[in-house]
């Protein structure tokens, strides 16, 4: 497998009087893929993203992104790489949506520089993929809680990045903007990006992922691709309960209960 980023044997505590959050993590996202990291809250999947990111060290062992260790990358080089749509964001100053998504951009910045016509065109792109195009110059304090998870997603975006990571993305997504999302990350995928997101929403999961990583307790328990991986077997011994997959006009629906 071509792995565009990939966990070698990583360890990972937040302190040394915490507990191991991770132990012998090995992970390999595919180039292309869209992997889902699913796993019940407190299972560790936002601790891998902000590894992924840099933003955390591991203790032990390394991850190589397109083949180079982590640690040799600028940050500007990795914002160029990776954008990150978080669960949520506090935004204290009155930006504009434009303004706002135009911060995707910074990467591709010197410090002082004005973003130019075509980082502006991106931006508007961006927003327009999400839905927000007709409220460019809207303060981002007007938002509800659904339109800022778009906002937030318009400006990963707009950073043109080949590795997208996404947080619980469908969190505060109302049923049409879920459907959005859905069609909006295959395009990407299709594009060539790389997509990395964590949930805890099976049909979610059912409804777009190529791989995905079961993980429980800071450990992975299970991945691969999604037709070996989703099933009723697997999804209850990682939930703990009992739970059915099934088939309803071709599509996966999950069952507990």
């Amino acid at each position: 497998m071509n792995a565009l980023l990939s966990f070698q044997q990583v360890h990972f505590r937040y302190s040394p009087q915490n507990q191991l959050v991770y132990r012998d993590l090995s992970l390999d996202i595919a180039n292309g893929s869209i992997t889902a990291l699913l796993g019940p809250n407190g299972a560790g999947k936002t601790t891998l993203l902000h590894l992924a990111l840099g933003w955390l060290k591991p203790t032990a062992g390394r991850i190589l992104l397109n083949g180079k260790p982590l640690t040799t990358y600028s940050r500007r080089e990795l914002g160029q790489w990776m954008g990150l749509v978080p669960q949520s964001e506090y935004i204290s100053f009155d930006f504009s949506l434009l303004e706002y998504v135009l911060l995707g951009r910074a990467p591709y910045l010197s410090p002082l520089e004005k973003p130019s016509e075509q980082d502006m065109m991106i931006a508007k792109e961006a927003l327009e993929k999400v839905g927000l195009s007709w409220f460019l110059h809207r303060s981002v304090l007007k938002l509800s809680g659904g339109e800022k998870q778009l906002l937030l997603t318009a400006r990963a975006i707009a950073q043109q990045p080949r590795l997208l990571l996404l947080d619980e993305p469908t969190s505060h997504l109302d049923l049409s903007n879920k459907v959005r999302l859905i069609h909006l990350l295959k395009s990407l995928a299709e594009s060539g990006v790389t997509i990395l997101f964590t949930t805890h929403e099976p049909d979610f999961v059912s409804a777009i992922a190529t791989h995905l990583v079961l993980i429980r307790d800071g450990g992975i328990q299970d991945q691969g691709e999604i037709r070996d991986i989703f099933n009723s077997e697997k999804l209850s011994r990682l939930y703990q309960l009992p739970i059915r997959v099934a088939e309803i006009e071709g599509k996966n629906a999950v069952l507990w209960g």
